[in-house]
């Protein structure tokens, strides 16, 4: 395998401790990878911040934010932070590795689920926000694929990436409303302070989907899911699920009113308002198999809830937290008192079998739906097109690819795969396959004369940035325009490659000489020289008489471009300091008492004493500071 453009992080060791082993899932802020922690030999899910957003400020914060917020809660129902840090270019947090699926893939395979495992998943989340919200912590960002089942029936709560103290603002530093479409509560859309509401709404948007397998709100896009969030009440679940009771209803109805204030107040009233319908509930209305689950599936399956009704109902009952112990066998009851003894013979043998063929079947049927009829997608990540085509087939599998540009995997290799390697798909279906068309190479565009701004716009338009920015004196080119860039025009390069440019400081012009001059003649003859000028609001001392010119930046005889800003000094006069009286001291004393008043000194021995007899200036006259004061020694 060209191993080139191969994942740099799979085989590396990020802090010394974390070896990366294979890359399990990659989204629009960070990939995830399953490592070994070597420090404590545990199997760790490390995601790490994709390395463009890392060089954002707000985004490290975020990824900090999210590790602080989760180690904080502490909960079963939350996925565990164990570790955050920063290993070069890679930002990363260490977490718990759950072995399983999310809450979208259920959905996915499923279509809908029955009222009693929708309630057995929302509780759990219920509560993991519970404990958050009560810790002053919202998430914000509750959606299907930040609820994590494991293999064990755990759930679990991940991704609090977006977390927010209660009462801040749901937007971020460019003002985009942050999380995920259509689970955002009308105030996050609005831009207004969120509060633990925000996190309710989304949680009556999960159970509205988990109960009919669609989103309340639906479009052509985001602009129109928003606008219906905005304007229009999410409907009744059993409008579309006849079988949803009116309970559950009245829940989802009351997590998602679109005035917060008729929402509960927070996660934990609403997990307090969900234990209560359920207890409402009959069995019958607990197991009800809503017309939406298991759907027909791409290669045309029949749709399983028509088949076997009992096994999916079981099925249901059981895949998303742990079956109960079997119970101890019991001993057959005796006869009763007065009743005839039966009688075997051919009839009660013919009862028996089948029976027994029936407890067979039904067991066969139950195994079929829960793992007969499903495969787990093979490790296909970073192989070929055609190598990870012959996985799939041999799987039992099919697929369909797409391609796009990636800089890290190699050309023609798998990039990501949906359903991701190691879940579940049912056997003959279709796994989606991205494959890498390599780097995106584009060539640099032509930007000679045109402005900084322009040429920055025009190297966006086709994929890349501006580099390093020179500047450079031109006879020919305008203050401002790119004379040339690093990177010939023309040339190919890959997308999002820094060009840098050099932009000229216009005509060369020698500063004028100004010191001295009076402040209005100053500025009239730098502006006749082609500058505009700046006069500092602050004076200096200076050997400049009051008012006069006292110094100029750049300097004078400098060169500069025209157009260039003169920053003009004015004096405020010598700073005249009395001249200490150093006559009978010793030379050294003398030295010592006039630099300390800011003098320099010169010394003049008549003979070879030590003694100071005569000074100039004298001692008690002015004279400017940093000017010389001459002693004699005999």
């Amino acid at each position: 395998m060209d191993t080139t453009l191969h994942d740099p992080l799979v085989g590396r060791t990020l802090d010394g401790r974390y070896r990366v082993d294979a890359r399990i899932a990659a989204g629009g802020m960070a990939t995830v990878y399953r490592a070994l922690d070597l420090r404590l030999d545990r199997v760790v899910a490390v995601k790490v911040m994709l390395p463009a957003l890392a060089a954002e400020q707000d985004s490290v914060e975020r990824f900090i934010r999210e590790a602080k917020a989760a180690a904080a809660l502490a909960h079963a129902n939350v996925v565990g932070v164990y570790d955050q840090g920063i290993d070069g270019p890679y930002v990363f947090l260490a977490m718990e590795y759950i072995a399983g699926c999310t809450l979208r893939d259920v959905l996915r395979e499923r279509g809908a689920l029955q009222p009693r495992a929708a309630l057995d998943i929302l509780e759990p989340i219920l509560a993991a926000l519970g404990a958050a919200h009560r810790a002053g912590l919202i998430h914000r960002d509750m959606k299907p694929e930040n609820v994590l089942i494991g293999d064990d029936g755990r759930v679990k709560v991940a991704d609090f990436g977006l977390v927010r103290a209660v009462n801040t603002h749901s937007t971020n530093a460019t003002g985009r409303v942050m999380g995920t479409v259509s689970y955002l509560a009308p105030e996050q859309i609005q831009g207004g302070t969120t509060t633990p509401r925000v996190d309710v709404y989304a949680c009556g948007v999960l159970l509205y989907e988990m109960l009919t397998g669609h989103k309340p709100h639906r479009g052509d896009g985001p602009a129109q899911v928003l606008y219906q969030a905005l304007h229009e009440d999410v409907g009744l679940p059993s409008e579309l699920a006849p079988g949803v009771a009116p309970e559950l209803d009245g829940l989802v109805l009351a997590a998602t009113a679109r005035d917060p204030q008729r929402r509960p107040a927070d996660a934990v009233e609403l997990f307090s308002k969900t234990r209560a319908a359920r207890a409402a509930l009959t069995e019958a209305q607990l197991d009800a198999l809503p017309p939406t689950a298991l759907r027909e599936d791409s290669s045309g399956s029949e749709n399983l809830t028509s088949v076997l009704p009992q096994q999916a109902a079981l099925l249901n009952r059981t895949s998303v937290l742990p079956v109960p112990p079997p119970q101890p066998p019991q001993p057959p009851p005796g006869p009763r008192p007065g009743a005839r003894p039966r009688r075997g013979g051919p009839r009660g043998g013919l009862i028996a079998l089948l029976a027994a063929l029936l407890v067979l079947g039904v067991g066969a049927g139950v195994w079929y739906i829960n793992s007969g009829q499903f495969t787990k997608v093979p490790l296909v990540i970073d192989k070929t097109e055609a190598q990870a085509g012959k996985a799939l087939e041999q799987a039992g599998l099919r697929y369909r690819t797409t391609e796009r540009f990636d800089a890290t995997v190699a050309r023609g290799h798998v990039i990501s795969s949906d359903p991701g390697q190691g879940e579940r798909i049912r056997d003959h279906g279709t796994v989606r396959l991205v494959i890498s068309r390599g780097p995106e190479v584009v060539p640099v565009p032509q930007l000679e004369g045109m402005t900084l701004g322009q040429a920055r716009k025009t190297l966006e338009r086709v994929g890349l940035v501006a580099g390093k920015v020179t500047e450079e004196f031109h006879d020919s080119y305008r203050r401002g325009s790119v004379i040339s860039s690093g990177i010939a025009a023309g040339e190919d390069v890959k997308g999002g490659t820094a060009v840098p440019l050099v932009v000229s400081k216009g005509r060369p012009v020698e500063v004028p000489d100004v010191v001295g001059e009076d402040e209005g003649d100053a500025v009239e003859e730098l502006e006749d020289a082609g500058f505009t000028v700046d006069v500092s609001p602050q004076r200096e001392f200076s050997a400049e008489d009051e008012g006069k010119v006292a110094a100029t930046d750049p300097t004078p005889g400098s060169e500069a471009a025209e157009g260039e800003r003169i920053t003009l000094t004015i004096s405020k006069g010598q700073d005249l300091v009395e001249v200490p009286d150093v006559e009978g001291l010793s030379a050294d004393e003398a030295e010592e008492q006039l630099v300390a008043a800011g003098f320099t000194v010169n010394r003049n021995s008549v003979f070879f004493g030590d003694k100071v007899f005569n000074q100039s200036p004298d001692g008690g006259d002015e004279a400017p500071r940093g000017s010389e004061i001459t002693i004699w020694i005999k």
